[in-house]
């Protein structure tokens, strides 16, 4: 069975475990580098984005989750996952993995209380997905290999290069788990 990952250092971990069940492969907690050799794919999930790269050093996954994506493994960033997959972030000097040519900007939809929910037509989806966006990041730029998939109000919200695929809402935060299907379906790509 397909085994893909959920980096356990903050956030939705059990929401994401869940979304990957349901789309039809197992869900691994990882908490450890070692974990990611047994992987198909992993999801980094939402949390605050600068707190995840501390922790991240601090457990040697900045070089651990580059080798895995140089491998062509898939990885999907959610919220503070797309930060920190992103090559720039607006206002700050250094990224953190730097994998995905995109650049974001924290918190582009305001602080917590303007968090909302919408339906979204997302390529590659049939029908609309529904979105959660807690202070959620946005795609300000992307270079030349990436695919926009979804957009709000004009502005990006979910994009995809390659194996790489991040979205700034939450898809685990629902019952909807075709975000998740997708990602899989990458997943089952990469290893044809």
């Amino acid at each position: 069975m397909t085994k893909i990952g959920v980096l356990a250092l903050q956030g939705a971990v059990a929401e994401h475990i869940r979304g990957i069940e349901s789309a039809g492969a197992e869900g691994v907690v990882v908490k450890r580098t070692e974990q990611l050799a047994e992987l198909d794919g992993i999801i980094l999930p939402g949390g605050e984005s600068t707190t995840i790269g501390k922790l991240m050093r601090t457990y040697g996954f900045i070089d651990a989750l580059r080798e895995f994506s140089a491998a062509g493994k898939p990885i999907f960033g959610t919220c503070a996952g797309l930060i920190v997959i992103a090559k720039e972030i607006t206002g700050q000097p250094e990224a953190h993995l730097e994998l995905m040519d995109i650049t974001v900007a924290r918190n582009a939809f305001g602080r917590q209380r303007e968090s909302f929910e919408t339906d979204l037509p997302i390529k590659g989806i049939d029908e609309n997905v529904r979105a959660v966006f807690i202070r959620a990041p946005l795609i300000e730029k992307v270079g030349p290999g990436v695919d926009v998939l979804a957009t709000y109000d004009g502005q990006i919200v979910a994009a995809q290069q390659g194996h790489l695929l991040a979205a700034s809402f939450h898809p685990e935060l629902t019952d909807d788990f075709r975000l998740h299907s997708y990602f899989l379906d990458m997943v089952k790509q990469s290893q044809a």
